[in-house]
């Protein structure tokens, strides 16, 4: 098993399970239920380490694709920028999570205020989630890729290989 293989087993932990936490934070929120939203909180966490692997494993990947035609220097360096991004924003949505369940055992009155704060958070953070997993696939699904942004890809990667 390579890297990009790695890759693509990881990377998607990351945007479905922190798509599935908001709804079961949002469940537990609404149903005033502790062991929902700790559940939630489990989620952002595993999330924020799939989120590491998939940074991890993301390097060897592109080193495995870059030179295949009809990929691209520049598809693979949009992707690899904003998965750091998701990468910083699974990190706070897990340390968060961290703070939640510590308020909790704690019977800080502050927790609720986390879970609130941490679902603004997990959904202002889904315009980034739904880019990185977006550009990933465009990276070797090309029927996703929209024409100027393929035709662009190919004149830009000619220029980034002289």
């Amino acid at each position: 098993m390579n890297d990009a293989h790695l890759h693509m087993v990881v990377n998607h932990f990351p945007i479905v399970g922190t798509i599935v936490a908001i709804g079961i934070l949002i469940a537990g929120l609404l149903n005033k239920n502790q062991s929902i939203i700790n559940t939630a909180y489990v989620l952002f966490i595993i999330g924020a380490v799939f989120g590491i692997l998939s940074m991890n494993t993301g390097e060897g990947a592109e080193e495995l694709v870059e030179d295949m035609p009809g990929i691209g220097w520049k598809i693979i360096h949009e992707h690899e920028e904003l998965a750091e991004k998701m990468a910083l924003l699974l990190d706070v949505l897990g340390i968060l999570s961290l703070v939640g369940f510590y308020f909790q055992y704690k019977n800080n009155p502050k927790q609720k205020l986390v879970s609130y704060l941490l679902l603004v958070l997990s959904i202002a953070s889904l315009f980034v989630i739904q880019k990185v997993g977006t550009s990933g696939g465009e990276i070797r699904h090309t029927e996703i890729r929209n024409e100027s942004n393929a035709t662009h890809n190919l004149k830009t990667d000619n220029k980034h290989d002289e």
